[in-house]
């Protein structure tokens, strides 16, 4: 598959790329997909919550009334669960949601993610470029240039660069990204990817199958 190299005004740069066929054209895996995005959100959560039980609320030690003859149940503490004010049982207690996957098992994620977007056709290419101040308008004018103004816009960067991040914090629904950082999670919420040209180039150098062997000297 051919993809068209924008310029950075969105024309139409007369040059194309070829895609590796080792990472977009493969048989993609739901499961592996699912497995990925479950890590990556799961990665992502504090665990902090926690609720107050029996010994930790602030509330009287004292028996409430004498064991027998009141007609009552017995009750000892005001810290017991089934009193108003008194601890919870089994309540949330801080803990990590981290799950952990091979590293085999992440890249065929990424690109099994990133065949469902070559075949909905929602892949754009464009020539490097960079911002030397935080211009806002200018992203916005080369993804209306693209036509994909309007839609969850994945812009991946060949290297990182502080001013393109800053300049897309307040573009609507548009996520820039590192090629090392972006994420499985990443491509499937976006409904187009956008890469400038080194960021394709690595990406397949990262999750291609093809790699050198060094031969043995005899």
């Amino acid at each position: 598959m051919k993809l068209t190299i924008y310029k950075r005004d969105g024309s139409d740069s007369g040059k194309s790329v070829t895609l590796d066929k080792t990472v977009f054209e493969i048989e993609p895996n739901d499961h592996v997909i699912w497995l990925d995005v479950r890590r990556i959100q799961g990665n992502m959560r504090q665990g902090t919550h926690k609720t107050k039980e029996r010994g930790e609320v602030s509330r009287s030690t004292k028996k409430l009334y004498r064991q027998k003859g009141t007609g009552s149940a017995r009750a000892g503490s005001a810290k017991s669960p089934i009193r108003r004010s008194g601890g919870n049982i089994f309540g949330p207690r801080p803990h990590t949601y981290n799950i952990k996957i091979n590293r085999k098992t992440q890249r065929v994620a990424r690109r099994s993610a990133l065949v469902y977007k070559a075949r909905d056709k929602a892949l754009r290419v464009v020539e490097d470029f960079l911002i030397e101040t935080p211009d806002t308008h200018e992203l916005k004018a080369l993804l209306s240039s693209i036509e994909v103004t309007g839609k969850r816009v994945l812009l991946v960067t060949g290297e990182h660069s502080h001013t393109i991040n800053l300049s897309g914090r307040n573009v609507p629904k548009l996520t820039v990204r590192n090629v090392s950082d972006a994420s499985t999670l990443d491509f499937m919420k976006a409904h187009v990817v956008v890469f400038q040209k080194s960021a394709l180039k690595t990406l397949s150098s990262q999750l291609g199958a093809g790699k050198k062997t060094i031969k043995k000297k005899k």
